[in-house]
């Protein structure tokens, strides 16, 4: 079961819709769409659908995924007693309608930092009120809770990122690839299974939670119903991570791109991390290189210093990448008609 946000976003002969981020309460294949009532409210009845769904009798396990858009480009969110409390606490001059940027015309807000403190203090109680559900129905000891981002903080909408320190010392915000715009929280709990307060320093990636769901459920691996042999994924369970026991799988690397702002490709490898800029343009753009142990910040491109490992990088950025028409990334790519 899905509450939330969906963005349609397709491309190719046969797309239905491009980029039109219309928002939907969702229900397994039915959708609900409220367009008329503006994102502020839509987020209310998105928590509502989800705390009716956790209260109805069930009697087998279920799966229910919440994206919350709190907070979001547009900063969407009622002016209630708690906006007002920030409104006052920060005490920041109004901003004037027609000074708008992206995502703020149809969603203008005057006072975008109490926007943000509020959207974040209404997700909190959110969460809070899912959690205090799934402990009055006595079903905490058999439920997993994850808690995270799809990216660092963003600067649409007024928001600006250095006001709450949202990145705190790390480099880039939201579509870049540097550390502040990939590297999110991650909460996992799970009453008598995953020990309170401990922390580790696995890497990984959302791509990791499907295999970790399946061996949770004790579902095998998918196989191909064609070759028969196990279905390939980049994934692997961090169960063993979240119970805190050893024998953890770890990630030869983790590999990012990102199509918009010139092409930008990514990688991690141990404690390296390389980065690749304005692909789209240029042939063999150069890896930026940056030791995370000793350079969290990636302030210091170290690239000239170690040539092996940015010949590593270069040829995991060439295997990891594959081609594709519909999302054309290299300037070989690039061809008339493509998407931009």
């Amino acid at each position: 079961m899905r509450f939330g946000e969906i963005h349609c976003r397709a491309n190719g002969d046969d797309a239905r819709g491009i980029n039109l981020g219309v928002r939907h309460v969702v229900m397994t294949l039915d959708v609900i769409e409220i367009n008329s009532v503006g994102d502020a409210w839509l987020l209310i009845q998105i928590h509502q659908k989800a705390l009716q769904f956790l209260q109805q009798p069930k009697g087998h396990p279920f799966f229910l995924f919440l994206s919350y858009t709190l907070p979001h480009a547009a900063l969407s969110v009622l002016h209630d007693a708690v906006y007002d409390y920030y409104v006052k606490k920060f005490n920041e001059p109004a901003r004037e309608k027609d000074k708008t940027k992206r995502y703020e015309t149809a969603a203008f807000e005057p006072y975008p930092h109490a926007a943000y403190a509020a959207m974040v203090a209404r997700l909190d109680k959110y969460v809070g009120d899912i959690t205090s559900e799934i402990d009055r129905q006595g079903i905490a000891g058999n439920t997993l809770i994850l808690f995270s981002s799809d990216n660092g903080p963003h600067q649409e909408g007024g928001n600006e990122p250095e006001f709450f320190d949202s990145n705190s010392n790390l480099r880039g915000i939201k579509r870049d690839l540097y550390e502040g715009g990939i590297r999110v929280p991650f909460i996992a709990s799970w009453k008598g299974k995953i020990k309170e307060g401990t922390t580790s320093d696995f890497t990984g990636a959302f791509w990791d939670l499907f295999p970790t769901f399946q061996q949770i459920a004790g579902i095998a691996v998918a196989k191909s119903s064609m070759t028969k042999a196990p279905v390939r994924i980049d994934g692997i369970s961090i169960l063993p991570t979240l119970l805190g026991k050893g024998g953890q799988q770890q990630h030869d690397y983790l590999y990012w791109e990102f199509h918009e702002n010139d092409g930008r490709q990514a990688v991690r490898w141990k404690q390296w991390k390389g980065v690749r800029l304005s692909v789209n343009k240029v042939k063999d753009a150069p890896v930026e290189l940056y030791d995370l142990n000793k350079d969290p910040s990636e302030k210091n491109n170290i690239a000239p210093e170690h040539p092996d490992i940015v010949k590593k990088m270069t040829a995991i950025l060439q295997q990891a990448h594959r081609a594709d028409k519909n999302w054309p990334l290299l300037p070989d790519e690039m061809g008339a008609g493509s998407p931009q």
